[in-house]
């Protein structure tokens, strides 16, 4: 009969196989001055522009901004948050394997520990 861990872990392994296109990274929606001088941007209150959709991620360590249209944004926001949920599976699936590695190594007989007799006659011994 199988474990409750092990029946948690083998549905997070048909979650993730579900798991459709992806990408990582923010989404951003802004607001922006032009600087203009009398644009509207300027005025008490202002009236910004916009909205601007970037999208912001690492690449070689380095941050990547990219201006996307409003169809991208949308499209992106569903792959942004299929990541996310991506990410999460991977993490249960390692706190569950850990839990189930644990166990396993416990199962294990102890090491045999040499005596300290045993011990210094091993060292005394000729190598080769």
């Amino acid at each position: 009969m199988k474990t409750d861990l092990q029946q948690d872990y083998q549905a997070l392994q048909r979650a993730l196989s579900q798991v459709g296109y992806f990408r990582r990274g923010t989404l951003l929606k802004r607001f922006m001055p032009c600087g203009k001088p009398g644009c509207a941007c300027q005025g008490s209150p202002p009236r910004l522009h916009g909205p601007y959709y970037q999208w912001t991620r690492k690449v070689d360590g380095k941050t990547v901004t990219v201006r996307l249209t409003p169809e991208q944004a949308d499209l992106l926001a569903g792959w942004i948050a299929t990541g996310r949920e991506m990410e999460r599976i991977i993490a249960e699936m390692e706190r569950l394997s850990l839990l189930a590695t644990d166990r396993l190594l416990k199962e294990l007989p102890p090491p045999v520990r040499k005596t300290p007799a045993e011990r210094a006659r091993a060292r005394r011994a000729p190598k080769g």
